[in-house]
């Protein structure tokens, strides 16, 4: 299967502003993308790269006054397949863990471990470790936090989403994933494209989605407490801590968003060429 993936977005910048932006796919998607990604920022300016700490491509430019536009369209094959699941993964005790995977245990801006550490254990202590663990948190979340977009803030933590019970898919990532760190289970943060492939289609218009991978068993696994369902043709951008870590810009000045456009479609082939019904 083949999803063509990009995005028009625009900023007002009203004086030269150093940014960071994550809006490329995950190096580890890269060898999937049918054609190289055509990021182009317009006007044209020096940029460099580099990966950060958790292995994200990075882009860092001074924006110059004025409009500032930022576009992109590749197409990527996936496997066409549901996220997939593996009820018999285990749960590891902490003296196990990789030193590299100890940190996604920790409390981070977004996720307050310290303070729903008593709520994680008592509704969850008692459900089978392992994956039956993770996915009661998943239902719990899913079922307490009520989505809307009118209900989104920039600081907005795991624990005030516990409190409100009303968010968006990062409070529902932010809430979960603290949720497993209480519990000991690794939890880190994703973001990235995820269309509407294999589900009835909604009217709200296209964003980036985000959703949480947890170790069990020795490797990663996905879990999305916004869907709580296996989904089709997710292509993640970066991996963190949590929102934070995966801003997909970020501005040392004041910038206004003029335009946020993002698209995520399955076509007909490797070219980009509409798929028909």
């Amino acid at each position: 299967m083949y999803i063509r993936i990009g995005y028009d977005i625009v900023f007002d910048v009203p004086t030269p502003i150093p940014m960071l932006m994550l809006l490329r796919v995950h190096p580890s998607v890269e060898p999937s993308l049918q054609n190289p990604e055509a990021l182009v920022i317009e006007p044209e300016v020096g940029a460099s790269d580099y990966l950060d700490g958790f292995g994200n491509r990075v882009r860092r430019i001074l924006a110059p006054p004025g409009q500032l536009r930022l576009t992109n369209n590749a197409v990527v094959a996936v496997d066409g397949q549901p996220d997939p699941a593996h009820p018999d993964a285990r749960e590891h005790p902490v003296a196990e863990l990789p030193t590299e995977v100890i940190q996604f245990l920790l409390a981070s801006r977004y996720c307050e471990v310290d303070r729903l550490g008593e709520a994680a254990w008592d509704l969850f202590g008692k459900t089978p470790r392992g994956w039956g663990r993770v996915q009661a948190v998943v239902d719990w979340v899913h079922s307490h936090i009520e989505f809307g977009y009118q209900h989104a803030r920039s600081t907005k933590t795991a624990y005030d989403a516990f409190v409100e019970a009303k968010g968006v898919c990062r409070d529902f990532t932010h809430l979960a994933v603290t949720f497993c760190r209480c519990l000991n289970i690794p939890a880190r943060y994703a973001t990235g494209y995820l269309g509407d492939i294999g589900v009835p289609a909604v009217p709200d218009p296209m964003d980036f989605s985000a959703w949480f991978e947890v170790f069990l068993g020795g490797r990663w696994h996905t879990f999305d407490a916004r869907h709580n369902k296996p989904r089709i043709g997710r292509i993640v951008m970066a991996r963190g801590r949590d929102a934070t870590d995966v801003a997909l810009t970020t501005s040392f000045g004041p910038t206004t968003l003029q335009k946020f456009v993002v698209w995520t479609d399955e076509v007909a082939d490797a070219g980009g060429s509409t798929k028909v019904a």
